[in-house]
C-alpha cells in the first residue's frame, strides 16, 4: 500500500514556499505575470503543428476537414484547461500534473505521470531542434551534411539546444523576455499568413469538405492500424468521420505543451488570478489561430496535392507566391526557437519537482540562489535533450508526445473531483463549472483520443512506462521523502499513514 501514499496539499505547499529548503533553496522564485504565461503557452503550442501537421493530417486522413480536426482537439485541450486552472490556483506548485496526481491518486500515479511528462517534454525539444535546424538551413543555404536529417551529428540542433538551455538555466524571467519576442513575430506572420492566403483560397479546393471514408488500399501491419480500429476489428480505412478523428488525435500533438503554463505557477505572483486567465488565453487564440491557418492551406491547394513537410510555404509556390514562403521560414524559426525552450523549462520543472519529493535524487532540487532557477536539472536537461537532437532521427515521434500529453490530460481530469471529495474545504481560487460533469468529459474525450492512436504508439508509450517502473521501484519508492517520514513514526500511526 505504500506506493499509493499521498502527500498533503499543505506539504506541497510548504514546499512550494521553500518550506523545507537547505542551503540552497527548495522553492522557485516568483516573478511572472498573466502576460509572460501567456508569452509561454503561445510560444510552445504554436510552433511544428502549425507548420507540418496540417499537410500530413489532410493529406492521409482528414481532407479540408482537418479544419475540424484541430477544432476538436482544441476543446478536448479546453476542457482539460479548465481542470488544470482549478489544480494549479489551488496548489500553485512546480511539477503541475505530477504533484496534482501525488495529492490525490498516490505515489505511484504521480511517479508514472512525472515520468510521462518527461517524456513528452524531451522528445518534444528534441524533434523540434531537428526540424528548427532544416528550416533555418533552407533559410540561408545551410550545408545538408551539418543541418539536416542527412547530417551524421546534427550541429544544428544542437547549437539551439545549447543556447536555449543556458537561457532557461540564467531566469525564467529572461526566458520570458526571449519567448515574448519569438510569440510576437510567429503571431504576425500567422496572422499575415491568414489574411494573404485568403485572396489565393478556391472553393473547388474545399470540396468535398470530409472526402468519403476508402478502404486503404496497401497492406496495413497491426502495428500501424489505430488501436480502436484493431480492437474493433474494422477494415484499415482512411478520411470520413474516422479519419476526421484520427487526425484530431495526431494533431493533438499541435497543442501538447499548454500545461507549461501550469507548470510555471510556483514562479508566478498571483497564480491564483493569472494562471487561469493564461490557460484559457492561450487556448482560445491558439485554436483560433490553428482553425483558420488550416482553412486557408486547404483552400489554397487541393488537400491531395498538399505538400507533407512545407504545406504553408508549397502552398504559397503553387499560387505563384514564393515571396510569402520567406515570410513563413522566418515565422517557422522564431515559432520551434520558442517550443524548444518552454520545453526545457517545463521538463526541467518536472524533475525539479521528482528530486524534491526525493523520488529523483534530492541534489537535483536545489534553485539556484543566484538565478532562483532549478539550475542543476535544467543544465542535466538540456544535455540530454541537445544529445537526442543531435544523434537521433525523431521526426516521426509526434504521436508519442500526442499520446503522453492526453495520458497526463486523463490523469488532471481524474483528480478535479477526488480532490474536491478528499479536500472539500481547501480554498480553491477558480472552480470547474459544472463538475464533476466537465472533468468527466474531458477524460473520456482524452481517452477516446488515445484509442485512435495507432498499436505501434501504445506498444511505445507502455515500453516506456514499464521502465519507469522499474526506476521507481528499484529507487524512487524506498527514497521518497515520505518513505523517510514513515521511519520515524510510531508502527500504528505508520499503519494509518501508509493507508492515507
Amino acid at each position: 500500500m505504500s506506493v499509493l501514499r499521498t502527500k498533503t496539499v499543505e506539504a506541497i505547499k510548504s514546499d512550494a514556499a521553500g518550506g523545507e529548503g537547505d542551503g540552497e533553496g527548495s522553492g522557485l522564485r516568483k516573478t511572472l505575470r498573466t502576460r509572460d504565461l501567456v508569452g509561454f503557452g503561445v510560444g510552445i503550442v504554436i510552433g511544428t503543428g502549425i507548420f507540418t501537421l496540417t499537410g500530413i493530417q489532410a493529406k492521409e486522413n482528414a481532407g479540408p476537414a482537418v479544419v475540424v480536426s484541430f477544432l476538436i482537439a482544441g476543446l478536448v485541450s479546453m476542457l482539460a484547461a479548465l481542470c488544470y486552472a482549478e489544480l494549479a490556483s489551488a496548489v500553485p506548485t512546480a511539477g503541475s500534473a505530477y504533484t496534482y496526481a501525488y495529492a490525490t491518486l498516490g505515489e505511484v500515479f504521480a511517479w508514472i505521470i512525472g515520468w510521462d511528462l518527461v517524456l513528452e517534454f524531451a522528445l518534444g525539444a528534441a524533434v523540434v531542434a531537428r526540424s528548427w535546424s532544416g528550416y533555418l538551413a533552407d533559410l540561408f543555404g545551410l550545408p545538408p551534411s551539418l543541418f539536416t536529417e542527412e547530417s551524421t551529428v546534427n550541429i544544428g540542433a544542437v547549437a539551439i539546444v545549447l543556447v536555449l538551455g543556458a537561457i532557461a538555466a540564467v531566469g525564467v524571467k529572461e526566458s520570458a523576455r526571449v519567448t515574448n519576442t519569438l510569440v510576437l513575430v510567429k503571431v504576425a506572420i500567422s496572422v499575415f499568413i491568414i489574411i494573404v492566403g485568403a485572396f489565393f483560397m478556391k472553393k473547388a479546393n474545399l470540396l468535398p469538405f470530409i472526402p468519403t471514408s476508402q478502404a486503404t488500399t496497401t497492406k496495413v501491419d497491426t502495428i500501424d492500424q489505430p488501436l480502436l480500429q484493431w480492437l474493433g476489428g474494422f477494415e484499415p480505412a482512411t478520411f470520413g468521420v474516422s479519419g476526421l478523428f484520427t487526425a484530431a488525435a495526431v494533431v493533438f500533438f499541435a497543442y501538447t505543451g499548454f500545461e507549461a503554463v501550469a507548470n510555471l505557477s510556483e514562479e508566478t505572483r498571483n497564480p491564483a488570478r493569472d494562471i487561469p486567465r493564461a490557460l484559457l488565453i492561450v487556448l482560445g487564440l491558439c485554436t483560433a489561430l490553428y482553425v483558420m491557418v488550416a482553412f486557408v492551406v486547404t483552400g489554397m491547394q487541393k488537400y491531395t496535392d498538399l505538400d507533407s513537410s512545407a504545406p504553408i510555404a508549397k502552398a504559397f509556390d503553387a499560387n505563384n507566391a514564393s515571396w510569402a514562403g520567406t515570410f513563413v521560414a522566418i515565422a517557422a524559426v522564431a515559432g520551434l526557437t520558442s517550443v524548444i525552450l518552454v520545453d526545457i523549462i517545463a521538463m526541467s520543472r518536472i524533475g525539479f519537482a521528482l528530486g524534491r519529493d526525493g523520488l529523483l535524487p534530492q541534489s537535483v532540487a536545489k534553485s539556484s540562489p543566484r538565478f532562483g532557477t532549478p539550475f542543476r536539472f535544467t543544465v542535466g536537461t538540456t544535455i540530454f535533450v541537445a544529445i537526442l537532437a543531435g544523434l537521433i532521427p525523431l521526426t516521426d515521434l509526434s504521436e508519442m508526445v500526442s499520446i503522453g500529453t492526453l495520458f497526463a490530460f486523463l490523469i488532471v481530469s481524474i483528480a478535479v473531483p477526488i480532490l474536491r471529495r478528499t479536500k472539500p474545504d481547501l480554498k480553491r481560487p477558480f472552480r470547474v463549472p459544472l463538475s464533476p460533469i466537465v472533468p468527466i468529459l474531458s477524460a473520456l474525450a482524452c481517452i477516446y483520443l488515445m484509442l485512435n492512436l495507432v498499436v505501434g504508439t501504445w506498444l511505445r508509450f507502455l515500453v516506456w512506462l514499464v521502465l519507469g517502473m522499474v526506476i521507481y521501484l528499484a529507487y524512487g519508492r524506498r527514497h521518497a521523502r515520505l518513505a523517510a517520514k514513515l521511519v520515524d513514526l510510531p508502527s500504528e500511526a505508520k499503519v494509518t499513514k501508509t493507508l492515507e
